[in-house]
């Protein structure tokens, strides 16, 4: 008996669900969920065979895209949509009124990243009680955000010989994050505190805090001269107003297989952003218009882990020496700092 009452209660539910799809729009296509590769037209497609309407309007994000008096379908060009999750929205008009129905893809890059190579022009000490988690280059000199409780700090170093010239301690509540250069200031991030901190760069006097709100935690920065980047050990790069350091938009990074995660140390070189992936010895390089990942950088044979000392951690730190082009890398208590040369 219980078994013929369970299968009457399963029947009547189809039923209903049968009745109110008969009742209601849905979209036949693209899939919910589905992953289309840039340069791939959309095909948005409606069923409305069961509802009255006047015409239908399609949004892909919040822009409409096009609109039709029938269910023809609809082709969205995609070669110049930045990455990421799109929303597809048919507004379905009738009377003055209208209805929703939405479904998501996610946009990926049309191409396999192009791999670079590099070769070491020269190498320079490197200080190993730097947990290094911010680096760049500025007026002969690197600037260096150290992380980790109780060991935080900003620095001042000497390219040649790895010496610190100058240092800010942190106090030990705060884990130090980023640091970009902006004009004659220094902004750093911690990593799960909320707060950044905004230095005097000649004097590295400490001018003003700021909450720190972008992201889940506080990873890398860098500067393109108008906007602040940020990332948060996901896929995201977020751009922050130089003056205020709240987040004013930003980008998905994807390759062609999906998103490119764990993002970390920034910089612009060349109009690209260079990210490292932290917990890889992978550099990416990615188009801050689309957040697709143009070109990979593998420095797995840079500083074998069997060449480094115990306290070695993994690799971390891009800086950029515009005027001279040399590209420096380094790790977290790295001995050593890398100047290379990369191509593709």
């Amino acid at each position: 008996m219980k078994k013929v009452l369970f299968v009457i209660v399963l029947c009547a539910l189809w039923l209903s669900a049968c009745k109110t799809r008969q009742n209601a729009a849905y979209f036949l296509s693209p899939e919910e969920g589905s992953s289309v590769k840039r340069g791939t037209p959309l095909t948005l497609k409606l069923d409305a065979s069961g509802v009255s309407f006047d015409s239908v309007s399609y949004l892909l994000d919040t822009t409409v895209v096009g609109s039709r008096k029938d269910t023809a379908a609809v082709n969205v060009p995609t070669a110049d949509l930045p990455l990421g999750i799109k929303v597809l929205t048919a507004r379905i008009y009738e009377g003055g009124n209208y209805k929703e129905v939405t479904t998501n893809v996610v946009l990926l890059s049309g191409r396999a990243p192009v791999p670079y190579n590099y070769s070491v022009v020269n190498s320079f000490p490197h200080d190993t009680t730097s947990f290094t988690e911010g680096l760049e280059y500025h007026d002969g000199y690197l600037y260096e955000s150290a992380g980790l409780y109780g060991e935080s700090s900003l620095r001042k170093v000497d390219l040649t010989t790895g010496k610190v010239v100058q240092k800010a301690d942190l106090d030990d509540k705060y884990f130090g994050e980023g640091l970009t250069v902006v004009g004659d200031k220094i902004i750093q991030i911690t990593y799960r505190e909320g707060t950044g901190f905004v230095y005097d760069k000649s004097s590295f006097k400490k001018l003003s805090e700021f909450p720190y709100q972008a992201g889940r935690e506080g990873w890398g920065l860098a500067f393109d001269g108008k906007r602040i980047l940020n990332t948060d050990g996901t896929n995201n790069i977020y751009f922050l107003n130089k003056d205020t350091y709240q987040k004013e938009g930003g980008i998905e990074v994807y390759d062609d297989k999906g998103p490119v995660d764990s993002l970390n140390e920034l910089e612009l070189i060349d109009g690209k952003i260079y990210a490292n992936i932290w917990q890889k010895n992978i550099i990416v390089i990615i188009n801050p218009d689309t957040g697709e990942v143009e070109g990979k950088l593998d420095l797995t044979n840079l500083y074998p882990e069997g060449q480094r000392e115990q306290n070695e951690d993994v690799l971390n730190g891009i800086a950029w020496d515009a005027r001279g082009r040399r590209l420096f890398v380094t790790g977290k208590k790295w001995r050593k700092l890398f100047e290379i040369k990369v191509q593709k």
